[in-house]
């Protein structure tokens, strides 16, 4: 391996002079310890991504660190035989920009066990176009359709759908062979959530909740980004021995509801928790993700295209709820 010299990277610091974050120049030597050493390509901006970034979120849990939790770019070198110079590869969550550099500088060094070979059927910039967000939507259909979840049972709903994870769930769904109802509370949206496929939209404004334990049957089952009262309200109108997959919490994180829609129906709940996915289901959800679910829109669902320096501005604009798709980082000029 040549010697790489120092390179850019996103750096986040929390020490005596304040939590602060911005470009620095750094060396291989500093990156984190594992066995594959990645020129990256491609990252991704989530709304952890943001918090982290500002200091407005609790992410990092030790200091300093690159920020990004999300990367794919090109094998430089490794010590696992498994992976040669110039493959390229992915890596989403799996402790990036908590305890280990992300994905937020020209290289990253990954352990083997988390790093992903890029499945044939997607790009390096399509892979972080789905990312973590696209990650977690099919995470959730296939422990949905692990439990039985199938078309006939009815309508999937996906709540918070005007965000990165819902307009990718609407996609991935629909390709699957889902009838899809997004529900948002943004209805200037919705014209661009059908054109993703979703055959209904609903205000969550205007959702009528009855409250009871059990209500009319109106979805086969749902993604719900929201919890709080949204799920609490969902619930009571899954079919029998559908599924309900949560995935965030913008709404709160408690929720009041009683046993019967589990112990009268069959519904059963089901957490997403796309960070620490074991190996043996990720390679299988990446490579859904590159043919059977592959979304169809998922260039009309990337909105920008930034780089490390415009990073600052995309969180906060992000955080103050003025994004909209999904925004990728080329890091590599070459791509």
């Amino acid at each position: 391996m040549a010697t790489i010299p120092p390179f850019r990277a996103f750096r986040i610091h929390n020490d005596e002079a304040g939590y602060r974050a911005g470009i620095e120049n750094l060396s291989v030597d500093a990156l984190s310890p594992g066995e594959v050493l990645v020129k990256a390509a491609w990252s991704s901006v989530n709304y952890k991504d943001a918090l982290a970034g500002t200091g407005k979120g609790k992410i990092l849990r030790r200091f300093p660190l690159n920020g990004g939790i999300d990367v794919a770019g090109h094998v430089v070198a490794s010590t696992d035989p498994t992976f040669k110079e110039g493959d390229a590869v992915l890596c989403t969550g799996c402790e990036l920009s908590e305890t280990r550099d992300g994905g937020y500088a020209e290289y990253v060094r990954l352990e083997s066990r988390w790093t992903i070979p890029l499945p044939p059927g997607l790009t390096l910039r399509e892979s972080m176009a789905l990312g973590t967000a696209g990650f977690t939507a099919a995470l959730a259909l296939m422990q949905m359709e692990t439990n039985r979840q199938h078309p006939a049972l009815g309508p999937l709903a996906v709540t918070g759908a005007s965000g990165g994870v819902g307009q990718l769930a609407i996609d991935i769904f629909s390709r699957a062979g889902y009838e899809v109802h997004a529900i948002s509370g943004k209805a200037d949206h919705f014209d661009f959530l059908a054109s993703l496929g979703a055959a209904r939209c609903l205000d969550r404004h205007a959702l009528a909740f009855g409250g009871k334990p059990l209500e009319s049957v109106r979805f086969g089952g749902a993604l719900d980004n929201v919890g709080g009262a949204m799920l609490a309200g969902l619930l009571p109108q899954i079919a029998p021995y559908g599924n309900l997959a949560v995935c965030g919490n913008a709404g709160g994180i408690d929720f009041k509801s009683t046993v019967i829609p589990f112990i009268i129906r069959g519904v059963n709940l089901l957490g997403v928790a796309s960070g620490g996915t074991p190996r043996d289901l990720r390679e299988r959800i990446w490579e859904k993700l590159a043919g059977a679910w592959k979304p169809r829109h998922l260039d009309r669902i990337v909105t920008r295209e930034v780089t490390l320096e415009e990073l600052p501005q995309v969180f906060e604009r992000m955080l103050a709820g003025e994004s909209f798709g999904r925004t990728v980082v080329r890091l590599d000029p070459a791509g």
